[in-house]
């Protein structure tokens, strides 16, 4: 017997070590470097880091406790009552209160917010609705709805304060009273409007704890046997067409969408890593995706707009490299089908016909993730239906008019280096910083 426990102190003292190892540490610098804007509405990586919202989406895509400690619902979903977390500061030491939120929430969506009425009831905020809202909890997660003590958005009461913007960098330092826990490292720079040669090069020489992987990248970043994360489908690369001007005829939107290749996109462009889709959801999520065709069809988009004379139309995007070869790809489709098509930069004086651009899958919930992609995508009707069959309906009624055509779904994909650990990406593949430490941190 006395053998035996000597024997397990042994190995219990063994795995000390081990567990040291692994076990996080606080403190140090979190380097990051991205392409783009990290603080660009919707989704901006530095925004969700600083900003909170009432709810936030958990791993399985279920609305959780943020700022509202808790919510219900009355009068079938036309009234719905969120509670405030108590004592809770912004990082300017201001307490989070019902009219601070109110106001913020106000001044976030306008005319386009899901409820009609919001107003501060004690340490509740209350949302009226003409029409039931039952995805209220997962909607208010999102990045429009985040709340900031101030107009510009920057002073929030999240795990990370912002510090400042010099010569490309912006820097994030703990929020050393967070409601949700002091971060493991001391501060998050970002260095932005780096190539991704630049960002997989700082990374290999330890100049880089976290960089992007462009979907289209990805063969090429495991073949250089990068570390990487990757998320499921999170975004929708969709068209967007206008229902106005010279594209006011359906028959016009039909014939583009019939005439858009999105083999070809995700075979040459994205290298084989995009899901192609016709369906505004994944595959996955629903069930139903099959049933929306993703075949391209140039006789039947001919038949479409038979002896109609199709206007010289503009094509503008947003995003990188890709997106601008995805759209030049797409023109050249149009082509085919007897379209005159000029790609142009994204934020002319003069709106584009169609527009390529990327919307984010909120939750994994298929009645609130069809409902924030429809309000993405301009449509404020609430969702209603829960079951797959009505929610194919509502889906199917949508897109009839082809006034957005999906065409992939792609991943969002990082690359971390080896002192960085327990990084996880949320359900739409924003990297979760302030769970993640740095090994070497003292």
């Amino acid at each position: 017997m006395l053998r035996q426990v000597a024997i397990s102190c042994l190995v219990a003292l063994l795995a000390l070590p081990a567990a040291a190892r692994t076990r996080p540490h606080y403190g140090g610098t979190l380097r990051m470097e991205i392409e783009g804007d990290p603080w660009q509405q919707p989704n901006g990586l530095a925004r969700r880091m600083v900003l909170d919202g009432l709810t936030r989406m958990d791993a399985d895509g279920s609305a959780q406790p943020a700022l509202a400690v808790e919510w219900k619902s009355e009068n079938e979903d036309h009234r719905w009552e969120f509670r405030l977390r108590p004592g809770v500061r912004f990082h300017d030491g201001s307490f989070v209160t019902s009219d601070v939120v109110v106001t913020a929430l106000s001044a976030a969506c306008a005319a386009r917010c899901p409820w009609t009425t919001i107003h501060a009831v004690g340490s509740s905020v209350v949302f009226i609705g003409d029409a039931p809202i039952p995805n209220l909890p997962a909607l208010v997660a999102g990045d429009e709805y985040l709340i900031a003590a101030d107009a510009g958005g920057n002073i929030g009461t999240g795990p990370f304060q912002l510090n400042g913007f010099n010569n490309a960098v912006l820097t994030l330092t703990a929020n050393e009273s967070c409601w949700q826990g002091r971060p493991f490292v001391d501060a998050v720079e970002i260095h932005v409007r780096r190539s991704i040669r630049d960002q997989w090069l700082d990374l290999s020489v330890g100049r880089a704890d976290l960089v992007e992987v462009p979907a289209e990248q990805l063969r090429q970043a495991r073949d250089q046997r990068l570390t990487v994360l990757q998320s499921p489908p999170a975004t929708l690369l969709a068209l967007s067409v206008s229902s106005s001007g010279a594209l006011a005829n359906p028959d016009l939107r039909a014939a583009i969408a019939l005439a858009v290749d999105r083999g070809a996109l995700s075979n040459v462009i994205f290298q084989k890593q995009g899901e192609v889709t016709a369906s505004l959801l994944p595959a996955a999520l629903t069930g139903y995706a099959f049933l929306f065709s993703t075949e391209r069809d140039l006789e039947k988009s001919h038949e479409k707009h038979g002896g109609l004379t199709p206007p010289p139309l503009t094509l503008s995007t947003e995003g990188g490299s890709a997106m601008q070869l995805a759209a030049q790809r797409i023109a050249l489709n149009l082509h085919d089908a007897g379209f005159n098509v000029q790609v142009v930069a994204a934020g002319g004086a003069r709106p584009a016909d169609l527009a390529l651009h990327r919307l984010t899958l909120a939750s994994n919930q298929p009645q609130a993730a069809l409902e924030a992609m429809l309000r993405g995508a301009g449509v404020q009707a609430p969702v209603l239906e829960h079951a797959p069959a009505g929610l194919y309906k509502v889906e199917h009624d949508f897109l009839e008019a082809h006034t957005l055509i999906p065409l992939l779904y792609l991943s969002r994909a990082y690359a971390v280096g080896g002192r960085l650990r327990d990084l996880r990406l949320s359900v739409d593949g924003t990297p979760q910083l302030a769970d993640a430490s740095l090994e070497d941190a003292q």
